[in-house]
């Protein structure tokens, strides 16, 4: 294993924003001069690796010039890794990891929605998990348990209990420890009660199970509309502005440098100007 930190984007609720977190955290850290691999684990949906060839092909079109991740799949395209058996995507997996460690920088691994073998082997190889999550009980629900008459957390819950098994065999295998954050994602402006009732229960389960709770990110537009170019906040520029830019671009802007500095990943390089 090289220097490499592998930072996997984690949580078994589809729909939770993972592959969002990690693209943006992925050109983040890309305008920070980082070097960053990335493995998409959705062998299905892949929305990462759909990102990137967005990407590639915008910057052939438009003659910009932006960085790249090194991408790493899982083995050869016949067969492809989606029609694998779980041995040959594990030693996909074990292949896919070894050679990105080898870079001087960070290992970025989206993983898909749902229980796997590939899923939790990936979260056993982390140093890093992060953990989208909506604002809502439902996406709760699988960190923690409550009480469905005073709301009280009860237990952890299966996804709490995969990361738990995760820390507990990496540290038996003399691997170190897996910080784990979790990040609230799609926040709505206005504070309403479920969210501060939602937000006790989380930061109790985080003193129960121990993860740190990240700031997270607005529900916004720009960080969706900016996907099928594959762009993000991060890569706008005055040479680079697929779509009008404005103050709201900004402030996502800063948002996800907020996020680079909440999960200690901050560069040495300041991003460019917007404007």
């Amino acid at each position: 294993m090289g220097q490499a930190r592998v930072i996997v984007v984690g949580n078994e609720k589809g729909g939770a924003g993972k592959s969002t977190l990690a693209i943006h955290l992925m050109t983040a850290l890309l305008h920070e001069a980082a070097q960053v691999a990335v493995i998409d684990l959705d062998l299905r949906q892949q929305s990462l690796a759909r990102f990137m060839q967005s990407r590639r092909a915008w910057c052939a079109s438009s003659g910009a010039v932006l960085p790249m991740p090194v991408e790493i799949g899982l083995g050869e395209a016949v067969p492809h890794p989606a029609n694998m058996d779980d041995r040959a995507r594990l030693a996909g997996l074990e292949r896919a990891v070894a050679e990105a460690s080898a870079l001087d920088g960070f290992v970025i691994i989206d993983t898909p929605g749902g229980d796997t073998a590939l899923s939790r082997a990936a979260h056993g190889l982390a140093d890093l998990i992060v953990t989208p999550m909506n604002d809502s009980f439902v996406d709760f629900d699988l960190l923690g348990q409550v009480d469905p008459l005073t709301l009280a957390l009860i237990r952890p819950s299966l996804y709490a209990e995969t990361v738990w098994e995760a820390r507990k065999a990496k540290a038996s295998s003399g691997g170190g420890s897996i910080d784990w954050i979790v990040m609230p994602s799609r926040l709505a402006p206005v504070r309403a009660r479920n969210r501060q009732r939602l937000e006790e229960r989380v930061q109790a389960l985080a003193k129960r199970v121990g993860f740190r709770i990240g700031a997270g990110l607005r529900e916004r537009v720009i960080y969706r509309e900016l996907y099928p170019f594959g762009l993000t906040v991060a890569d706008l520029s005055p040479s680079v502005r697929p779509v009008p830019i404005s103050l709201s671009h900004i402030a996502a802007r800063q948002e996800l440098r907020m996020l680079t500095a909440d999960l200690g990943l901050a560069g040495t390089e300041p991003a460019r100007a917007v404007s």
